[in-house]
């Protein structure tokens, strides 16, 4: 076993994992490198595309209609989500909250900025960017069936990183790169195509956490064998740093469903089963539901939640 990241060969344990989102319950071996702490799978499946069906949730999700008022509303509000600005905005961000496009507020972001969001399935958060405002930004996927095009401009290409123009002020990942089986030719890619000041936003789940020393194999963000690699923070300083790039921060943005998705999964109750609390929101308790919620907060301010936001620039910046 040699790591992907680090290239160490000593020290290593194996896991044995489950698929559990869809209960398929097929078993892949992962290893935990000595060296940088870098869970990673052994060997993918030369066909990945039994793991993701037509309804897989990146795909199946869509934009919804709103009417002309509430969208106004939705994109006023969004704005001060992704920039920090915007008074109205931040007024109607206390009536209706949504902490979704708030990673963007540390890449320093305006309207004009050239945004690329990588595997984005149909592209819902970039279509809200697109719709609040936002002038420049693209969207790509290799596995949408096809190219898509909304009515507001906004393009979802079937493409792979390495094909898309460079000069991007932002290159964001919102939980795909841990489905990239080449991580270091990712993160070269990136360095290529991101403009001489741009910022690369990499949201994923994280090994230095909590719920994986708590849950081990059971940890419900592992997500066998759709996951190949789940990063350390060194080992993601690692992978940066062979980019030629180096993370300027870090912060920990993790919810309840690391405890309430792993606690299901301890009990073999697959994400899509009909008692799964996906699917039938009495599986726990509101208060239960309110106690994960808030243990996710304390583990964020500890930086020990599950999942994170790095934000790398060039080394030299």
């Amino acid at each position: 076993m040699v790591c992907g990241i680090c290239g160490n060969r000593e020290g290593n344990r194996q896991y044995p994992a489950r698929e559990m989102v869809f209960g398929l319950r097929e078993k892949f071996d992962y290893f935990l490198c000595g060296r940088c702490g870098c869970l990673q799978i052994i060997a993918a499946p030369s066909d990945m595309s039994k793991y993701y069906p037509r309804d897989y949730y990146s795909f199946s999700m869509r934009p919804v209609p709103r009417s002309r008022l509430k969208g106004l509303a939705a994109g006023k509000r969004d704005v001060y989500s992704a920039t920090g600005k915007d008074i109205l905005g931040r007024a109607l961000f206390g009536i209706f909250p949504d902490k979704d496009l708030l990673p963007l507020r540390g890449c320093g972001i305006t309207k004009d900025s050239k945004i690329l969001d990588v595997g984005c399935g149909a592209g819902v958060l970039a279509h809200r960017l697109k719709e609040a405002g936002f002038r420049n930004v693209t969207g790509t996927d290799p596995y949408v069936d096809s190219e898509i095009r909304y009515g507001n401009g906004l393009r979802i290409l079937k493409k792979e990183l390495e094909d898309i123009d460079a000069g991007w002020d932002l290159i964001m990942f919102h939980h795909s790169f841990e489905h990239i089986f080449d991580q270091k030719k990712a993160m070269k890619t990136v360095s290529e195509k991101l403009g001489g000041k741009g910022i690369c936003l990499i949201r994923i789940p994280t090994v230095s956490s909590y719920a994986w020393e708590h849950y081990g194999v059971n940890w419900v963000q592992l997500d066998a064998p759709r996951h190949f690699f789940l990063h350390s923070v060194k080992s993601m300083g690692i992978l940066a740093e062979s980019g030629g790039l180096k993370i300027k921060d870090t912060v920990y943005d993790s919810t309840g469903f690391q405890f309430w998705g792993s606690e299901q999964y301890l009990k073999d109750i697959p994400l899509e089963s009909p008692n799964s609390y996906l699917k039938d929101h009495g599986a726990f308790s509101k208060e239960e539901m309110m106690s994960f919620e808030k243990r996710a907060e304390e583990l964020n301010r500890d930086n020990k939640g599950d999942s994170a936001a790095f934000y790398l620039v060039r080394k030299d910046e």
